[in-house]
Formats: C-alpha cells, sequence, structure tokens
C-alpha cells in the first residue's frame, strides 16, 4: 500500500546546497532540517528549491554549502497559520540523496511527476502579451489519510486543456519545479518580497 502511494508523487533533482541547515520539527525523535538547493534552468537562470531532510540522512551539523548532490523524494506541503490565515508551505521531502561530481546537462535535473486530484476550479487567463496560462491546485494523497497540494502552473495549449477539468478528476502532471518571487502587500504603504514554489507543467492527462 505504502508503495503504491509514493508512485503518485516523485521528484528528482540535481543541484548545489546554497545554504546552512535550519531545524524544521522533530517526529519520533527524528529531527528533521531544511536546507536550500539551487537548480538550473535550460535558460541558465535558477531555481531555489527548499529541501528537507532528516538527520538520519546526512550530518545536518556540517556546512555542506557548494556541494553538488542528487536528490529523491516527494514535493510535500503543510499548512503554516500566520497573521491570522494558513499559509501553504512546500518542500521537497528527501528520501535519497548522494554527493556528485557534476551536474548533467538539460532538463533531467528537475523532474516531477504527479497524480492527484483537480481540487479548485482552474483558473484560466491571458498575459498582456496574449500567452495562455491556466493555474491548477492538485491533492496528491499520502498514506495514512493524509494529502499534499500543489499548484501546477500550465501554458499555451495545456492551459487550454487544463482549463475543461472539472473539480475532483483524476489528473496526472510531469513538469519541474520552480521558484518565483513576488512582492506581497502587507499594509498600504508596506511591501515584502516573497518567494512562491509551484509546479510548471510540461505534460499532463486525464486519468
Amino acid at each position: 500500500m505504502t508503495e503504491k502511494v509514493i508512485e503518485n508523487n516523485q521528484v528528482t533533482l540535481m543541484g548545489e546546497i546554497v545554504s546552512d541547515f535550519a531545524y524544521s520539527h522533530e517526529i519520533y525523535g527524528e529531527g528533521f532540517y531544511m536546507v536550500d538547493i539551487q537548480v538550473y534552468r535550460l535558460s541558465d537562470s535558477v531555481d531555489i528549491i527548499p529541501l528537507m531532510i532528516s538527520e538520519r540522512l546526512l550530518d545536518t551539523t556540517q556546512n555542506y554549502v557548494g556541494s553538488k548532490v542528487a536528490v529523491f523524494g516527494q514535493f510535500r506541503s503543510y499548512n503554516r497559520h500566520e497573521e491570522r490565515k494558513n499559509k501553504l508551505v512546500l518542500s521537497v521531502f528527501v528520501r535519497e540523496i548522494e554527493f556528485i561530481d557534476e551536474l548533467e546537462e538539460g532538463g533531467r535535473t528537475n523532474q516531477i511527476f504527479l497524480d492527484g486530484y483537480i481540487c479548485k476550479e482552474p483558473v484560466y487567463r491571458k498575459t498582456p502579451l496574449g500567452r495562455e496560462i491556466a493555474d491548477l491546485l492538485l491533492a496528491v494523497n499520502r498514506p495514512y489519510g493524509k494529502s499534499d497540494y500543489i499548484p501546477c502552473i500550465c501554458w499555451g495549449r495545456n492551459a487550454r486543456y487544463a482549463s475543461t477539468f472539472e473539480v475532483g478528476s483524476r489528473c496526472a502532471v510531469w513538469g519541474r519545479i520552480q521558484s518565483r518571487e513576488y512582492m506581497k502587500k502587507i499594509t498600504e504603504e508596506e511591501s515584502e518580497r516573497r518567494v512562491a514554489y509551484e509546479v510548471s507543467v510540461s505534460k499532463l492527462e486525464l486519468v
């Protein structure tokens, strides 16, 4: 049962560690830490992606900044309560990690596959330049009755297709994880720079 469920959420990343470890939480005596890795896109820009990693997988007292790693895991979410509302926090939960000498070229350095359910009406829109975009929120089931809620963004033909999906439809998605900076308005005068994480969809289909 567990193995079957894990197949519905698979992430493979190759990148460079760019932060120290920050303590996150403990479950049954096992400590979990956050660390950021930098993953290159084909366009030479980068995505900074947060990893959640167990102290049993890596010595979290060490400094690994600059180390290149290959990571296999799952894209997970949890709700953090802040400013009187819940904020969806996303990270890659690491199942395996290994140190590597070189990063591969091309799209193999950032891959994700999800099999889940549309849990909000898709939002379809066009940019001022006429590019078509659709936002999806996918609920991906975990064992023991939990789910991860993963924002996905589709472009062009995929966006038109996704805009027809109904809430409750089962959907498979292939793509990559991307980070995107935006300005969050706090008050009339004050804004704060934040980072959103989402899946940039390269292929999707109803299951």
